[in-house]
């Protein structure tokens, strides 16, 4: 008798012990006994049931995942090829890359969004050494490069943030992870809305919530009087990026009011709408310009969760009767 045979008829043969278990203990137990063991039994093979329903609702959020920006370094045909960059700390050099279409040709054309055909977003994966910068393109080659040097060791990511010349072309943010070698203790992140930038203090109003719009206020003050020269920058009076600790994925944030004029002047607040896509820490950037002079001020934010978020509306209403 061959090795699978033998391993069936065992099968079989268990089968046919617990089922015969249950026939007698029938005859020697109360019917009400052999019913609940058969009843637990029932339930044991149900657990598989268990998994897919958890299967199923990790499947979901790996579909809302792939929904967020900056977590890929290839969509919708396009690629965020290998970053070139020192190795090492203190290294001068330059940080280049290219985007490539679906055939592998380096992309040359792009459609100018906030005033770039293309946004370098360069950050520490523990969200501390931000960079915002915007790199020269060799049309000749697809090429992106500027000049480069680390400062600190670490692991970190980079992200392409730009759109493809072409009718309704995505808006895209691809990203690629870059090591620096050399010895370094993360930062651990403590929540905190207000930023000191040189002379400037910058103070946050608002929060976050998953799933919800919610505005926020960025106040600029100069030695405590209000900071009213702010000057347009990428298209307004601020640029904020966001980006959720853990996996450094993308929020949707988009600025207030209409695209100032050249020229024209604001201040002291900017204001912002947005939505976080699960609870969570979150960093945040943003970029100012006075004096033709960028300044960034960062900013650490927990978002609640909706079901929190309700919660909390509930216990004010109730303490307003």
């Amino acid at each position: 008798m061959n090795a699978g045979a033998r391993l069936t008829i065992y099968g079989i043969g268990v089968v046919v012990a617990f089922g015969g278990a249950f026939g007698l203990a029938s005859a020697i137990v109360p019917p009400s006994v052999v019913s609940e063991w058969k009843e637990g039994a029932e339930m044991n093979s149900h657990d598989g049931g268990h998994d897919a329903a958890t299967t199923a609702a990790e499947e979901s959020a790996n579909v809302a995942a792939d929904s967020l920006k900056g977590l890929s370094l290839g969509l919708e045909g396009y690629v965020l090829s290998p970053v070139e960059a020192p190795g090492a700390v203190a290294t001068s050099g330059e940080l280049q890359f290219q985007i490539l279409d679906a055939a592998g040709t380096p992309v040359t054309d792009y459609t100018t969004a906030h005033d770039k055909d293309l946004h370098l977003i360069v950050v520490r994966s523990d969200g501390s050494l931000f960079r915002h910068v915007h790199p020269t393109l060799d049309e000749s080659t697809g090429m992106w490069s500027l000049p480069w040097e680390w400062t600190e060791a670490g692991t970190y990511r980079v992200f392409a943030d730009f759109t493809p010349a072409g009718t309704d072309a995505p808006s895209l943010t691809l990203t690629r992870t870059v090591q620096v070698a050399g010895e370094f203790t993360p930062v651990a992140p403590q929540p905190t809305q207000t930023a000191q930038v040189g002379d400037f203090t910058v103070s946050l109003d608002g929060d976050l919530t998953a799933g919800t719009a919610k505005d926020l206020t960025l106040t600029v003050t100069r030695d405590g009087k209000p900071v009213t020269a702010l000057e347009p920058y990428l298209g307004a009076f601020g640029h904020l990026v966001a980006l959720r600790d853990g996996d450094l994925a993308y929020l949707h944030v988009h600025a207030k009011g209409e695209e100032p004029e050249v020229g024209e002047t604001s201040g002291p607040e900017i204001e912002f709408a947005a939505e976080a896509p699960t609870a969570g820490r979150y960093f945040l950037y943003l970029d100012f310009q006075v004096d033709g002079q960028v300044h960034t001020a960062e900013f650490v934010v927990d978002a609640a969760s909706g079901d929190d978020a309700a919660v909390s509306d509930g216990d004010s209403h109730d303490d307003g009767h």
